[in-house]
């Protein structure tokens, strides 16, 4: 039987930044973008949407002054995302 997948995680922008953040300890906006090839109001919306739901952290700061926005990946988010691929692997188990 097929699990039902996250569809938070499902979007194609959003499952790239989830793995994306899963490999390195903190991304900021440019580096995803740059990884992503994503607009950056795209990209705006999508972080914002995976904030609200906890699966990452997002910091936004000045360098100088320069506004600069860092992601994490909550440990909520990572559970979700080690669910989702557990249900992905039902749709390969014949």
């Amino acid at each position: 039987m097929f699990k039902e997948l996250n569809p938070l995680i499902h979007s194609q922008l959003r499952l790239a930044i989830m793995t994306l953040l899963l490999s390195v300890e903190e991304a900021d906006f440019t580096y995803l973008k740059e990884k992503t090839n994503a607009t950056s109001g795209n990209l705006s919306v999508q972080l914002d949407k995976l904030n609200n739901a906890g699966y990452i952290r997002l910091t936004k700061d000045f360098v100088g002054r320069k506004p600069r926005t860092s992601c994490r990946l909550t440990e909520t988010g990572k559970r979700a995302l080690e669910e989702y691929i557990e249900s992905l692997k039902t749709y390969f188990e014949l």
